[in-house]
């Protein structure tokens, strides 16, 4: 129900009641009625939260765990825990290198019936790559992402933290937020496994040291 996806997602981006409303210029009173399902946004508002919180407007209101096209069926929420354990259990972990399939390549797979992940990327300070995922050896959804080195203050272990701390509400790159001494990682979503585009930062201090930007969505 919505109000229940309300107050979760709205704790899986860390903001209280208060900063939430602060957000979208309304009163905490009303987040309150929201998320006790006294009272419903209006469209204005659910389009602004659909953008805050990077789902779509259908997930916050609608039960909806499967998308079917005549014999053809993603369920996204087994995709979603899947992509979880293959992105933890490939680059981000240093695990599961493969023979490069293009030349100067890097790649990665790992398995798990009836699921199948690989990314292949080219480049290192500036770098390009494609993530897929395999249903019975049939594509059923893909990722490509670009990302640049600003500065000589970036340090790739701490993006592959940022990078290990994906979950099945984001499972792209990171998370919303994550910080570690005085390097910050920022992710920026719109949309939901399904169709999705997002931006991704690291700063050192105040100072933007990366960036990068990814899409993709389901095959079918």
């Amino acid at each position: 129900m919505f109000h229940l996806k309300m107050i979760e997602y709205r704790k899986k981006n860390m903001m209280t009641q208060e900063e939430l409303a602060d957000r979208l210029g309304v009163s905490r009173q009303t987040i309150t009625k929201w998320e006790k399902g006294t009272i419903l946004p209006s469209l204005e508002y659910l389009i602004d939260l659909s953008w805050l919180f990077g789902v779509t407007i259908d997930h916050l209101v609608k039960d909806d765990d499967c998308i079917c096209e005549s014999s053809h069926q993603v369920h996204t929420t087994a995709l979603a825990e899947f992509l979880v354990t293959a992105k933890r259990s490939t680059y981000a972990a240093r695990k599961n290198k493969t023979e490069g399939t293009r030349q100067g390549s890097h790649d990665y797979m790992f398995s798990r019936n009836p699921y199948t992940y690989r990314d292949s990327f080219f480049g290192a300070s500036c770098f390009s790559g494609q993530e897929l995922v395999y249903r019975d050896a049939q594509a059923c959804w893909s990722m490509n992402y670009y990302g640049t080195v600003l500065h000589e203050a970036f340090h790739g272990d701490f993006l592959k933290e940022a990078l290990m701390l994906v979950d099945t509400q984001r499972p792209y790159r990171g998370p919303a937020m994550y910080r570690k001494g005085e390097y910050t990682y920022i992710s920026e979503v719109v949309g939901d496994i399904c169709l999705f585009q997002g931006h991704e930062s690291i700063f050192y201090q105040t100072q933007k040291i990366y960036e990068g930007c990814f899409h993709g969505g389901v095959i079918r």
